[in-house]
């Protein structure tokens, strides 16, 4: 493998780097419920830093299928549609170094920064964890843990790990519900209302007919409110918070 430049973030050509260049394997990232391998992914003049997740490593599930990498790409994809850029680019390689799996960009943060510690004391991030917070309802995101929200070196927040997403039962456990009751943001609902009658085909060939129905219902649901739902429960929430 030849080592090019680095790139801290991605532009236009990430995407086809992270799908064709070269695998080199640095270490397991613990703890993870899952297998999930650092890895540097090269072309002939550049190097980035990525996670990849083989299918082999995940740890069998009663309520989803093997191949959650596919649901990992179909986050990237549907937010990247939604022009709200919150996941990492995404990618499925069937050629990785332990077999088919999601390859996406890893995002240098501080790990002390997460969720919490965000809307403690970052109010000017509000407006990108009210897109993710709309971003999960609609993806019926299982598992948003507090450490599952980045503040990239670049200022950006971005969401990871969406393996546990678009089931068609409601699977909702998250920890952003710090927005219960306030009107959804105009700009955000508007982004949504095209998918009542058109999910991304790429995102549609990932999932199954039933989940991307469910998918259509719940940003359904969401236009009729128009504001961010409450736990009444008190039990949607995942473990552990970070």
């Amino acid at each position: 493998m030849t080592a090019g430049e680095r790139v801290p973030a991605w532009d236009d050509g990430v995407v086809t780097l992270l799908e064709e260049g070269s695998f080199e394997l640095i270490a397991r990232i613990a703890p993870s419920s899952n297998l999930a391998l650092l890895a540097e992914v090269s072309s002939t003049d550049r190097t980035v830093t990525a996670v990849y997740k083989p299918q082999t490593g995940e740890r069998p599930l009663w309520d989803f299928e093997r191949g959650l990498h596919r649901r990992e790409v179909a986050a990237y994809l549907l937010s990247e549609w939604l022009g709200w850029h919150l996941v990492p680019p995404t990618v499925v390689r069937e050629d990785g170094p332990v077999g088919v799996g999601s390859v996406q960009l890893f995002i240098d943060s501080d790990p002390e920064v997460h969720y919490f510690t965000l809307y403690r004391r970052a109010p000017e991030t509000f407006e990108e964890l009210r897109a993710l917070a709309v971003f999960d309802l609609v993806a019926n995101n299982a598992d948003r843990k507090s450490g599952h929200v980045l503040r990239g070196n670049d200022g950006r927040i971005r969401g990871i790990d969406h393996g546990l997403c678009f089931a068609a039962d409601d699977k909702l456990r998250t920890v952003i519900w710090d927005f219960a009751g306030e009107p959804i943001p105009g700009a955000l609902l508007s982004a949504l209302a095209p998918l009542l009658t058109d999910v991304p085909a790429e995102v549609s060939a990932l999932l199954e007919p039933v989940e991307v129905e469910a998918l259509q219902a719940r940003v359904g649901r969401l236009l009729r409110s128009g504001h961010f739902p409450a736990d009444r429960s008190g039990r949607r929430i995942p473990w552990p918070l970070v």
